[in-house]
């Protein structure tokens, strides 16, 4: 790939917001930062950008520092100075649409109340990559942002490490626009062991 590739994760910026399911974007850029080697975190664009390779393309990961809500304050500068097109734009972000642990990959569509990708949206268009971490709805629209503002809770973390360590071993499909192979391959790295036992003969 000739075009370089940027990774926009979505969260807070602060420490009290480290662990808040909304800052499900910066925990898995944090760890593919750290696992694929990319170079240090410089402060540019009203966010933390770093510089690296995946699968051999030259990628960049964008924390933006604006909070939530201003997200595309951030975004958009990036992808302006290096003159990248849109579909260059991969944002990885907490989705209360999806049961936790599950994680889907969409191209454009709405922004179903996630204010970082109006953010976005608004200021860029609809037509980019979305990694979509789903952390579950509270089951009312009037608990949601207390929700995805309180920390991922003992439970959250057993399906929250394996599910990060697998979209960080999968993050190089991404690099290939194989958003289908980079889903299958979560999936398959989060499944849960086969048992060896043999199944149970139904009685005559």
């Amino acid at each position: 790939m000739d075009t370089p590739l940027l990774i926009a994760g979505l969260g807070n910026p602060g420490s009290q917001y480290a662990k808040n399911r909304h800052n499900a974007g910066f925990i898995v850029v944090d760890e593919i930062h750290a696992a694929h080697r990319f170079g240090p975190w410089k402060t540019k664009f009203d966010g933390l950008l770093s510089e690296g390779l995946l699968d051999g393309r030259k990628t960049y990961l964008l924390k933006p520092q604006t909070f939530m809500n201003l997200s595309g304050d951030s975004v958009g500068p990036v992808l302006r100075f290096y003159k990248l097109p849109l579909t260059s734009l991969v944002v990885i972000h907490d989705e209360i649409d999806l049961e936790p642990g599950k994680v889907k990959v969409k191209t454009g569509g709405g922004d179903a109340g996630q204010n970082g990708l109006r953010s976005i949206t608004a200021t860029l268009g609809p037509d980019y990559r979305r990694v979509r971490l789903g952390v579950g709805h509270p089951g009312e629209k009037h608990l949601v942002t207390n929700h995805v503002l309180a920390n991922f809770d003992r439970d959250d973390i057993d399906w929250l490490k394996p599910l990060v360590d697998a979209m960080v071993q999968a993050a190089p499909l991404l690099a290939r626009d194989d958003d289908t192979g980079f889903m299958s391959k979560v999936a398959l790295l989060t499944a849960p062991p086969k048992s060896d036992k043999p199944p149970k003969k139904e009685k005559e």
